[in-house]
Formats: structure tokens, sequence, C-alpha cells
């Protein structure tokens, strides 16, 4: 049985006479490059927040004592975390090059 997705991607196949490979193919790095463009503005917000520019930039604040830890602790996790998913985004967007 062929599902709605399928029955979607056949037709696109057809319509644009492109294999059903490279339209997912560019299917999925259109969404990557879409929850890349969110990710990279999520840490703008933080980076901008601390004039850093990056998680080792925040650790340095920590260190100087410029930052306390009680009031920026979800920030530096949340950078963390977001940089760790940017990176792992921009590698599935380069295997799919």
């Amino acid at each position: 049985m062929q599902t709605e997705t399928d029955k979607t991607l056949e037709a696109l196949s057809k319509e644009f006479s492109l294999s059903k490979e490279i339209i997912l193919k560019k299917s999925l790095k259109f969404f990557l490059e879409k929850k890349l463009r969110e990710v990279k503005t999520d840490i703008f917000m933080i980076t901008g927040k601390y004039k850093i520019s990056s998680i080792e930039d925040f650790d340095e604040l920590y260190k100087r004592g410029e930052v306390e830890e009680k009031d920026s602790w979800i920030d530096f996790q949340n950078l963390d975390h977001l940089e760790f998913k940017r990176d792992g985004i921009i590698e599935l967007i380069q295997e799919l090059e």
C-alpha cells in the first residue's frame, strides 16, 4: 500500500523529471538549513546578551568573574547545547552535498 508521502513523491518526480532520491535529498537539505537558521538565531540571542561569540568565551567570563553562574548558568547550558546541535546539523548538511 502506497502512503500519501510516497504518492506525493512519485507525483513530484514525474512533474519535475527528477529522481525521488534527488527530491528527498533536496528536501532534507532545505529542512536542515531551516533548522540551522533557527539554531543560529537562538545562539545569536545568547551570545548577543553576553557580548561573546562562543561557549569558550562564556567560560572565560566565568573564569574572569565577569558573570555570576547563578544568573547565567541556564544560558551557558543552552548555548553549549545549541552549539553542539549546530555542529551536528552542519555535518548532516555536508553529508547531503
